[in-house]
Order: C-alpha cells, then structure tokens, then sequence
C-alpha cells in the first residue's frame, strides 16, 4: 500500500510502500477514503511527543470503510462507513478506564502518535477507537468532525451554558468555524471573536449573531455589554488573545480552551474570583463521542468546510495548513467519493 511516512522530526513527510497491515484481535482494518490534516500533526513532524518512535504515518481524523475484522470484533462488519480520531483505544482496567473516562486511559494509544494513523490506503484501529459515520454525510467531509468536530462539539455540550446563553467562539480556523456552527445549533447566542472587520460576512454565514473584531474594540468589552458570557471557547491558540476573554465571562463563566497555545496565559486571580469564574481545558473524546458529534451535525446541517488534496500531497498540505492559508480543514483524499 502507499502511505505517507515521517521518517524523523524536521524531514518532509514522504512517500513509502508498506505491506497491506492484517488486523489482529480486536481490530478492524479500514480502506481509507479520507484523512484530515490537523495542528495536533506538528507533534509528529516536530518530535514534540514524548517517546514517540519513527518512521510514524501519522493522521487522526480518518474517515473511511471497514475492509477486513479481527477476531472478536462484534459491533462492526465489513463495509461500514467509520472514522477514527484522536483516541485510538484504550485498556479498560486503569482507574480513568474504571471511572469510564476512556480518553483519560492511564495507557491510551494516540491515532497518528502512538501507533499509525491514516496517511495511508489502509489502517488499523482497536473496535472500541472506531465510530460509525451516518448516512447523508461524504467520507471528506466527516473527517475533520473526528477531531476538530468531537472537541469543540464535546466542549460545548459538556459546559454549563443551555440554550438562551450567550456563548462566545474565539477563532475562525479550522476549529473555530465548527464551534460556531455548534454553537448555534445547540440555541446558544453566539458570538464569533476573530481578527479583521473582513471576516463578518463569514461569521455570520456560519450562524454568529454577533461578530467582534478583535482589532478595532476590545472582545471582553463587548461581550459584557452584551450580557458576560456563559462561555468562552477558545480555539485559536495565541495566549495573548485568551487570556484577556477572562473579563468577558459573565457570572460562574467558563472559559473553555481547546487550543494549544505552548506559552503561559497570565490571568489575574481576581478576575476569577469576582465572580467565581473557571478555566477549563478540554480534550477530544471518545468513539462514541464522535458518534454523537457527527450525527449532531447531520441532523443541524453543522458542516466542514475543506480543501482537498491527493494523498501524495500530504506535505502540502501540511504545510498550507500550518501557514493558516486553510479554509477551514485541509483533506488528503485516499479515495475520492461524492454523494449523489
């Protein structure tokens, strides 16, 4: 089979020829028709994950169809239409396991980190790390609902903030585009927060009632005036743009931080305590959170709005995607589908 291969931190990712991989217990082998290209990716390009080991195919937002079962697969079967991201399994018998909190596994494996992801024609996956993909939607398209849809779906649905609220997207990438479509859908009021008076029309498009222009008036500012927000989910990862959201949190505001930004964010204590507002980080989710997530956005119209690329293409597309360029999701496409 092709696949696309990091052969160590800082080389291109290249083009390798691999046996066709057999599934063992457990697990299912997936024809893949679709891999996303994430931020998270750089982990892998950089060597910024401890103990990873290399060459590594990385990519954990894959969508795709069922092509082979191990032994003692019970739940899916042979032309499935499934997806896998960030979680790639778990052990079960760990505290987080026996809490049921699987995407917190004390030894989980990490689609694209911790084992091989879906650069590639062909790939395994542990049953328990594989969700169903429903009807109506095209493999491209729920890819990036496998890692950028679960998180920010997830992070939302799981905070405090109930229809009638005002919630607050910070971010119009590839993350952020998603949120607000969530947002919306789940009869938040919703703020769009992004850089640039341009970018309105496209807040609105995806369902903001509100747009704030970072550079021309102060996001925190505007947020109290129309109300403090009940949540802020933060999905561009610049410290220096977080951070100050803190003062746009009405009262027990959360602001919710799915982003990765690698410097500290000052926040002031008392700007927490006045009025018992949190900071909360937010992983991805489970198989059966990415279920959820993409039958959400099939029933609400939530959509990825991708550019696609061939497989071989998958350094640049990496690259265009790390520039910001991307709008919103890049796509490698193994094996192009559309839906009638």
């Amino acid at each position: 089979m092709l696949a696309m291969s990091v052969p160590e931190p800082r080389k291109p990712i290249e083009p390798v020829e691999r046996p066709v991989p057999e599934p063992g217990r457990g697990e299912v082998r997936i024809r893949v028709h679709a891999c996303g290209v994430c931020h998270s990716d750089h982990f892998v390009t950089e060597g910024l994950w401890p103990g990873l080991r290399y060459p590594r195919i990385t990519g954990h937002e894959v969508a795709g169809v069922v092509d082979a079962v191990g032994e003692h697969v019970v739940r899916l079967a042979v032309g499935d239409r499934v997806g896998v991201g960030w979680h790639g399994g778990h052990d079960g018998t760990c505290a987080a396991c026996l809490r049921g909190q699987f995407i917190h596994c004390e030894r989980a494996e990490i689609t694209g980190l911790t084992r091989d992801g879906g650069q590639a024609e062909f790939m395994l996956a542990p049953e328990v790390a594989v969700a169903r993909i429903p009807d109506g939607i095209e493999l491209a398209e729920a890819a990036p609902l496998l890692c950028a849809g679960v998180t920010t779906f997830n992070a939302l649905r799981r905070s405090d903030a109930r229809a009638g609220d005002l919630v607050a997207v910070q971010g119009l990438g590839g993350l952020g585009h998603l949120g607000v479509q969530y947002a919306r859908a789940m009869g938040f009021e919703t703020v769009a927060i992004a850089r640039g008076e341009e970018k309105a029309a496209l807040a609105r498009e995806l369902g903001a009632h509100h747009y704030v222009d970072s550079q021309r008036e102060d996001p925190a500012a505007r947020l109290q005036q129309l109300g403090g927000a009940r949540a802020v989910l933060a999905t561009a990862p610049a410290a220096a743009a977080i951070a100050p959201l803190v003062g746009g949190l009405g009262v027990e505001g959360t602001l919710l931080i799915v982003a990765a930004p690698f410097e500290p964010m000052p926040v002031g204590a008392i700007d927490l305590i006045a009025r018992d507002r949190r900071i909360q980080g937010w992983s991805s989710g489970t198989a059966a959170d990415s279920a959820d997530a993409m039958a959400f956005a099939q029933r609400a119209g939530v959509r990825a709005w991708i550019e696609r690329f061939p497989l071989r293409d998958a350094q640049a597309a990496f690259e265009h995607m790390m520039s910001g360029r991307a709008r919103f999701r890049a796509v490698l496409e193994v094996v192009p589908q559309r839906l009638p």
